[in-house]
């Protein structure tokens, strides 16, 4: 064990765990800490938009994931006005497939490996306060434990204590009105991908693990909660939400069988939050979070966890991370305002040109991703 680690990474999903693969890999000390453990779920619809694939392949693990079970996913179906086009993954950045894995075995895979790159992994552990010296952050304290570093990571998402603890200012909020409710299905033939957006919402199938999909619906969170006053549960309250924004989806979930009690989230806000001060930085939803109509949490994980290793790996100083979040701000800029223009749930014509415009830049940004060249 790391009893003088370079770095302390708190919290072990996908950004956290990423960086600390990341890291170990390059050299350097790391201590991984998680008050979970794993395998473990978290709220998550769990699809990997292309720039996250790109980097799975990149750094050795997207043939891990498929060996999983999670299935390759070739093809995307978006409906809009009773119309439906089914596009195959064409090969970009060297990569031909989408996949959706379940956040219990994604993260429990890159918690392996960031153990095998020699990181020192704690889960069941909680850290409840940083340790400074003067005006930098040094370590990190909890019940039962007591470990200093000169750089500690916030990889503990969107509550997460390292950011409050800091004292991370938010510098850019925007509204948060979307909503989002989920439950797997199965028993069901899964061909793809399929997006269906009609008034007021965006419904989905992600296919996974155990021949289920991920089947899920978006909208503003004012008209869930109505949906939800005259239900008698969150399980009916999806139903009728598919069953209005989505009826032939609805009409085939019949054949199968719903498999898990529905999850929500709503209000989730849009934010950004300074990534770096004295002797700390944040990554993942720590320090930047979106509405999840854009599916894109993971892939933004990895490409943050990139960027931060990267600095980390340059020397890691005030300059260096100062440089990350330039970057970060930089590459987060495009889907963000994407994003929240989507989560506004505008007509249906412009929402599917949002959703066009959403898919030059993934293509742009998985392009980017496969030319790096760690």
């Amino acid at each position: 064990m790391h009893t003088n680690p370079d770095v302390i990474v708190v919290g072990a999903r996908a950004a956290g765990a990423s960086t600390a693969m990341l890291l170990a890999r390059r050299g350097h000390r790391v201590a991984l800490l998680d008050r979970a453990e794993f395998p473990s779920d978290t709220i998550s619809t769990h699809q990997i938009a292309r720039s996250g694939v790109v980097q799975l392949a990149r750094w050795g693990l997207l043939d891990a994931v498929l060996a999983s079970g999670a299935p390759a996913l070739r093809s995307v179906t978006f409906t809009a006005a009773g119309m439906s086009i089914t596009r195959p993954i064409k090969d970009k950045a060297g990569v031909d497939l989408l996949v959706a894995p379940r956040r219990y075995v994604l993260d429990s895979l890159l918690v392996d490996a960031a153990r095998e790159a020699g990181a020192d992994v704690r889960t069941g552990v909680r850290v409840t306060e940083v340790i400074r010296e003067d005006d930098r952050v040094c370590g990190v304290r909890g019940p039962d434990l007591e470990l200093r570093a000169p750089l500690v990571i916030g990889a503990d998402g969107l509550g997460s204590t390292i950011a409050r603890a800091v004292g991370a200012e938010t510098i850019e909020q925007r509204a948060a009105n979307g909503a989002g409710v989920y439950a797997y299905y199965g028993g069901i033939p899964w061909d793809g991908i399929e997006l269906i957006a009609s008034a007021g919402a965006l419904a989905g199938v992600f296919p996974t693990h155990h021949g289920e999909a991920c089947v899920w619906v978006c909208m503003p969170a004012d008209d869930f909660r109505r949906l939800r006053r005259h239900h008698p549960s969150r399980e009916a309250a999806l139903e009728a939400a598919l069953l209005h924004h989505a009826p032939e989806l609805s009409a085939r979930l019949l054949a199968g069988h719903r498999r898990s009690p529905a999850t929500g989230m709503s209000r989730l806000p849009n934010y950004i939050r300074r990534a770096h001060g004295p002797g700390w930085a944040l990554v993942g939803d720590a320090g930047y979070h979106r509405d999840p109509v854009t599916g894109h949490g993971i892939s933004d994980a990895f490409r943050d966890a990139e960027l931060l290793a990267d600095a980390v790996d340059a020397g890691g100083s005030d300059e260096d991370l100062a440089a990350y979040q330039r970057r970060r701000d930089a590459a987060l800029r495009e889907v963000f305002e994407i994003t929240c223009a989507l989560a506004d749930y505008p007509p249906v014509p412009e929402f599917v040109a949002l959703q066009k415009r959403l898919s030059v830049a993934l293509d742009v940004e998985a392009e980017a991703l496969g030319t790096t060249t760690h």
